[in-house]
């Protein structure tokens, strides 16, 4: 990934605060010509700095109004084909793999707690799963943000 210069921050901080800008429009906010803005854009979503938007999207309206976080314990021999037996249930919207004592943690989204003991009994039954300890997210707290981290690199 290429290194983004204070123009390309300029583009983001501009999408942060609003999300379904047009180009036109943020080239009319920062004084920049739209193929400038365009080029910027395809270049960052390109190059993995622009990443996906489904981010926005919140569970509750598709029907899944509970999320957990299940912390997995794996067989690491096994790792490649869990995460892949993972990333196939449609319920997991996220998963890390981590250091220290938890392999993977996965995050859910479940309609009630019967449909998450059921995803947790999913992951418990792929090859090389030891155990997993579930954690019903009570809510969030600090959402996804890097807009702090945009304004920083403009200091």
């Amino acid at each position: 990934m290429q290194p983004i210069d204070a123009t390309d921050v300029h583009l983001l901080r501009a999408l942060s605060d609003d999300p379904r800008a047009t180009a036109v429009a943020i080239a009319d906010r920062l004084g920049l010509s739209r193929n400038t803005v365009q080029t910027r854009l395809a270049r960052l979503a390109t190059s993995g700095v622009l990443q996906s938007l489904e981010r926005r999207i919140d569970a509750t309206a598709l029907g899944y109004p509970l999320s957990a976080f299940i912390a997995v314990h794996v067989q690491q021999k096994s790792l490649g084909a869990i995460v892949e037996a993972i990333a196939a249930i449609p319920e997991v919207i996220q998963a890390h793999g981590l250091s220290g004592q938890i392999d993977l943690l996965v995050q859910v989204v479940c309609t009630d707690a019967e449909h998450l003991f059921r995803i947790d009994g999913e992951i418990l039954a792929i090859d090389g799963v030891e155990r997993t300890e579930t954690s019903l997210s009570m809510g969030e707290l600090v959402p996804f943000r890097l807009r702090p981290l945009l304004d920083r690199a403009l200091e």
